[in-house]
């Protein structure tokens, strides 16, 4: 075989054993290039098969300007880069690791759960004061520290202290003893 483009223009002209030819001559070599990339011999594999797939399809790009080797190649390689841009957009976990990490997700009951602990602290940030409200949102939900929120709040340190203060004893006079489960 020369270089693959005789063989391409005897199936072209409806030799079927041509394509099989074509096949046997680059399937190896074209699946030990794409795993180059994908480092993953069964998505190679299925991506070798692509590549000659693409062949079959669409007749007619192939243009014998180059080798039908180096084509495949090309087509390989397009789709290997396609492949790993996808793998990493979406990211697999294999079989044997999925068992291990089901009992890292949260319950559906502990979701259920955390969902009712932050309305029932929405529902008593409510009710506190601005100053305190404010207070309490930047230094715990914005994490910001007591002297950036006095800033924004334009209040001294200590003043932000004492509202965190009488924000949170107000908080668990709102929340009672439902307030100690959920805080």
């Amino acid at each position: 075989m020369d270089n693959g483009a005789s063989s391409y223009r005897r199936y072209l002209n409806g030799d079927e054993s041509a394509f099989h030819d074509i096949v046997k001559e680059y399937f190896d070599s074209l699946v030990f290039f794409v795993d180059r990339y994908v480092r993953d011999p069964a998505a190679a594999e299925d991506i070798a098969i692509d590549a000659f797939t693409q062949l079959v399809v669409h007749k007619h790009r192939y243009n014998f300007q180059v080798s039908l080797k180096t084509y495949l190649f090309m087509i390989g390689r397009s789709r290997a880069l396609d492949y790993i841009r996808h793998r990493n957009k979406f990211p697999t976990v294999k079989l044997s690791e999925a068992g291990t990490m089901a009992s890292d997700e949260p319950s559906l009951e502990e979701l259920i759960l955390a969902d009712e602990r932050k309305r029932a602290v929405n529902a008593a940030l409510a009710q506190l004061g601005d100053d305190m409200r404010v207070a309490v949102h930047l230094v715990y939900f914005e994490e910001l520290t007591c002297e950036e929120a006095a800033r924004v709040m334009r209040k001294s340190r200590k003043q932000v202290y004492n509202l965190l203060y009488r924000a949170k004893n107000a908080l668990r006079t709102i929340l009672g003893q439902e307030g100690e489960l959920l805080l």
